[in-house]
């Protein structure tokens, strides 16, 4: 099946000949039936319209076999293994078609009955004998297979495709299963079966399926206006306006003239912009409610109470004018409020009133116009709302009676600014379209002195209104006030500029007119874009979330109609700015709470600084491929840039020879990058990311957070180096919380690389990784242990042979010449970021041995028991810094360990050194503050591995007795007494003395 052979336009002038076909045919049928059409004939019609409509739906199932006879896979296996792709413009116009050709509106229809399909060989009938006892016997496989081969005979009979349904779910495969009962239902014709498998494969998702049952059911049903409508919501929910267009038209053909399916189709034929037809829809409703309801009141069909108009309401009369006002039919619009406000009040009969020219029937004393002389109609004085007096008023107005429009104008001027600032504005406008602007530019600025009401747009067109009326002075003043307030706004700088030009002052104008040169170059970058493919893989017939091609005039076929124009995507982001702003303000309310930790504050903090920290992650210019550019605006990219750009560079060349300039070339300073996002600082927005994932983690949900603080890592807005080690920090804080010291040391390594020959990211590792099996776990990873050796062969080598090391710009760290271009070759190459970053600043070769690297090398190797490599690296330590108490307790603590190993051959050399190096250590540290009873516990541990347990239960207890001193002071602090009172009571265990032991557990060790 090719497209060609169904071509076919869905135009948006093509639903309204629809309706309008549809209506004639409709009452001309209509009007046959009244003429006397007998019983026997009308039943004779519906048979053959439920004829027609079955065979049409056979002709769907004969396509669908065909094309997958002619896929060229003829085995029984596979040919239910295909993806049946409908061509969904065939079927709506075939379903439009229907809706031209539909008749009998009203008529009761007899309920078909399942058609017996074609007359079966005595072959397929004993295939699908076997078949069936296959499945009761429990041989779902093989019924499968018989199944398969009766329908690659006889694909139109019913049963074996019902079967192999029932199969596939009992199998679990219920996506196929619907796939073949949708099959089986082209077969059956039974509206209550489409309806079911529509329901189905909307609960799966499968839209445009769904959309195709709903036909179907509509097909076989044109009575049915549950499955339209279910058809139009759907369409509209999934965004496929120009379905739900055609579908909501042939409701209304239908139920002509409902206020419901009314109100539905309004936003979609302004989504499509086929103004016209709306407007023309209701202005049938409202022809019709004016007959059917003379006197402005009806009956509500639903609760039966008496409303204004029978439910065609003001809200309706105003929408109609509206969308006259909006296609410049004024007059239609003021004749719109003048008939239907009448005909709500009761005075539809009062028509005499058409033949004023003027408003007066609505005039009120405080306008004080005097009309009405001897002869003439007197002014009416009726009430009219203030709404519908402002579409009057616009009418008025852009129709160019002028005096008529500003007496309505005047009314509504004299309302509160704050409630009415709309209709405020768009009086305004319609004054400044008119070219009326000391009228406009009251209006303006009165909203502009309103902070409620004020806006940039306000202060831009009073200053437009300004220099309009000669006052270019007071405009200057306007616009340089916009540009303080906003100093990305060109357009100001322009206007300005031009100003500012015409008052002699051409180096200030030129120095605008730079600005915006280079912002225009600033956002030159081209912009990355990429189009969503449609799911793979998926069960459904048809190709979901396919887009739909438009062929009709005026449209490629190749064009995207789901792609917003520059004008739509700047409205959407001014729209997304301003909720930025908005959700960024309540942040900052509710900071001080969050930080008090006040639940109901928390969350609605959380809730607040998510929809901040989303909207930044999906958007695309913050994370572009080439980050080291930094982030230069959400629109690089001028949309006028052939006129706007030669209009700027223009006046720039014209004011440089008026200044007497050499070259426009000087103009440009050193590009810079924006430094907000939606009127948010990135410093705010990282301070958010910090907060939100902290608290995201304190919840229980590290995961998000980690993804999250990921993620920013690559944004263009944070590649500085402060940033990433930021971020890098978050990212670690997060993982000490959750437990996640993988995560821990791999961040470290990250700032290692980052901060070569720097002591503080090796701090900020040991200090992570502080106690525990999860945190020793980390530390003795192998590749942590790896890259610390390289760091300090590369440490070594920079002190002893500086000329033996070179530079690599692209990590940007020193290294030994033809080594690994990575700056840790244990990463994995998704992880090497590091030439994103915008900083290149070489670091500085050491001029002396670094002692932390080799000593903290030699605490790994300590945690993995290899206490032979850890004297080696710890002993060179020793050399660079021999007052180090660490160094010297960590020695000895690698004696005493080697001297315990069974490889060792000069045990008491061994012990002796350790108990060098440990009063060494007691020398240096048991003067510091706090250092007394960690000293005695170190001592008590070394004599208790050694079992000389009367030495170790003398300083154990003497740690025991400065934690009952501590305690009088702070009952707190406890120092490590707990630690000492467990291995205390370990020695009293092994000795026998459990009723110490017990002492111990009661007083120290116990909750």
């Amino acid at each position: 099946m090719k497209g060609s052979d169904w071509e076919y336009s869905d135009e948006d002038a093509e639903g309204s000949e629809d309706y309008e076909s549809t209506s004639e045919s409709e009452t001309s049928e209509e009007e046959e039936d009244d003429r006397g059409e007998g019983p026997s004939s009308l039943n004779i019609a519906a048979e053959a319209e439920d004829a027609r409509a079955e065979a049409a739906i056979e002709g769907d199932f004969d396509r669908l076999i065909q094309n997958i006879r002619e896929a060229g896979d003829g085995s029984s296996s596979g040919m239910l293994n295909k993806m049946w792709d409908i061509n969904l413009e065939e079927r709506e116009a075939e379903f439009r078609d229907d809706l031209r050709a539909a008749s009998g509106v009203g008529k009761s229809k007899k309920k078909r009955g399942r058609r017996s399909g074609p007359v079966l060989s005595q072959e397929v009938r004993a295939l699908i004998g076997d078949g069936n006892q296959a499945y009761i016997d429990g041989n779902v496989q093989e019924a499968v297979r018989v199944m398969q081969e009766v329908i690659r005979i006889e694909p139109r009979a019913p049963q074996p495709w019902k079967v192999l349904a029932q199969c596939h779910d009992d199998m679990g495969e219920s996506k196929k299963g619907l796939q073949l009962r949708i099959m089986a239902a082209h077969l059956h014709h039974d509206p209550d079966e489409w309806a079911e498998l529509a329901e189905k494969s909307r609960a799966l998702q499968y839209h445009q399926q769904a959309l195709y049952c709903y036909g179907k059911i509509y097909h076989l049903d044109p009575t049915n206006m549950g499955a339209l409508w279910d058809r139009a919501s759907l369409a509209k929910e999934i965004g496929d306006m120009k379905v739900a267009r055609s579908t909501m038209l042939t409701m209304l053909k239908r139920l002509p003239y409902n206020l419901t399916v009314l109100d539905e189709i309004r936003p979609i034929l302004i989504e499509l912009n086929d103004l016209a037809l709306c407007a023309q829809l209701f202005q049938t409703a409202f022809e019709h409610y004016v007959v059917e309801f003379p006197t402005g009141r009806g009956v509500d069909p639903d609760t039966g109470a008496e409303v204004p108009g029978g439910g065609f309401t003001l809200m309706h009369i105003l929408v109609l004018a509206d969308l006259y006002n909006t296609l410049g039919e004024y007059a239609r619009a003021a004749d719109t409020i003048r008939k239907g406000c009448r005909w709500l009040q009761g005075r539809a009969a009062q028509k005499f009133w058409d033949a004023c020219e003027d408003d007066r029937e609505w005039d009120v004393p405080e306008s004080g116009l005097v009309r009405g002389g001897d002869g003439e109609v007197q002014p009416g004085m009726y009430p009219l709302d203030v709404n519908a007096r402002h579409r009057l008023a616009i009418a008025r107005i852009k129709a160019g009676d002028v005096e008529e429009g500003k007496m309505h104008a005047k009314m509504i001027l004299g309302q509160d600014v704050a409630e009415y600032a709309p209709l405020f504005s768009e009086i305004a406008d319609a004054y400044f379209e008119r070219e009326m602007y000391v009228e406009a530019g009251h209006i303006y600025e009165m909203l502009g002195g309103d902070a409620g009401t004020s806006s940039m747009y306000m202060l831009l067109q009073a200053a437009a209104c300004r220099r309009m009326t000669g006052d270019l002075k007071e405009a200057a003043e306007v616009y340089e006030h916009v540009i303080h307030a906003d100093p990305t706004n060109n357009d100001a700088k322009m206007k300005l500029a031009e100003i500012l030009e015409i008052l002699n002052e051409p180096r200030k104008a030129l120095e605008l007119v730079l600005q915006v040169v280079d912002s225009r170059k600033r956002r030159n970058a081209p912009r990355d874009g990429a189009a969503d493919g449609g799911e793979a893989g998926s069960a459904s017939l048809f190709e979901e979330g396919k887009a739909r091609t438009q062929k009709g005039k005026g449209s490629s076929a190749k064009s995207n109609p789901n792609k917003l124009t520059p004008a739509q995507l700047r409205e959407l982001e001014a729209q997304k700015e301003r909720e930025a702003s908005q959700s960024w303000r309540r942040v900052q309310d509710l900071w001080p709470k969050m930080l008090a930790n006040e639940e109901e504050a928390v969350r609605e903090w959380l809730v607040e600084a998510e929809k901040l920290v989303e909207s930044f992650r999906e958007t695309r210019a913050l994370f572009l491929t080439s980050r080291h550019r930094g982030f230069r605006g959400m629109f690089p990219r001028s949309t006028r840039k052939q006129t706007s750009e030669a209009t700027e560079d223009s006046m720039a060349s014209r004011l440089q020879l008026e200044l007497g300039r050499d070259a426009l070339a000087r103009k440009a300073a050193k590009s810079e990058n924006v430094n907000t996002f939606r009127t948010i600082l990135f410093e705010d927005w990282l301070r958010l990311f910090m907060h939100y994932t902290f608290l995201l983690t304190r919840r229980g949900q590290y995961e998000l957070a980690n993804e999250i603080l990921r993620h920013i890592l690559f944004s263009n807005a944070y590649q500085s180096r402060s940033s990433q080690d930021s971020i890098r920090l978050g990212l670690m804080t997060c993982a000490i919380h959750a437990d996640q010291y993988i995560t821990v040391v791999e961040q470290a390594r990250k700032l290692i690389n980052a901060h070569q020959f720097n002591n503080e990211p090796l701090r900020v590792l040991v200090s992570s990784l502080g106690s525990g099996l999860r945190a020793t776990d980390a530390f003795l990873v192998s590749t942590l242990s790896k890259h610390l050796l390289r760091e300090c062969r590369l440490a070594d080598a920079a002190v002893r042979e500086p000329d033996s090391l070179r530079f690599n710009n692209a990590q940007r760290r020193w290294n030994f010449p033809g080594s690994s271009g990575k700056a840790d070759p244990d990463e994995e190459d998704e992880d090497v970021e590091a030439p994103a970053v915008a900083e290149v600043e070489k670091s500085r070769l050491p001029t002396k041995p670094n002692p932390v690297n080799v000593a903290t090398y030699g605490q790994i190797l300590l945690a993995a028991k290899s206490y032979q490599s850890a004297l080696f690296y710890l002993l060179q330590a020793y050399d660079y810094v021999p007052d180090d108490p660490l160094v010297c307790l960590s020695l000895a603590i690698a004696s005493i360990g080697r001297a315990m190993q069974r490889q060792s051959d000069n045990r008491h050399h061994l012990i002796t050194q350790g108990m060098a190096f440990l009063t060494r250590y007691r020398e240096l540290r048991g003067d510091a503050a706090g250092g007394l009873d960690e000293v005695q516990y170190n001592f008590g541990r070394v004599f208790h591995q050694l079992g000389l347990h009367s030495l170790a239960v003398r300083h154990y207890e003497r740690v025991l007795e400065a934690a009952e001193e501590r305690t009088k002071t702070d009952p707190e602090d406890v120092g490590l007494a707990r630690e000492a009172a467990y291995n205390l009571s370990l020695i009293y265990v092994t000795t026998g003395a459990t009723p110490l032991a017990q002492a111990l557990y009661r007083r120290w060790l116990s909750l």
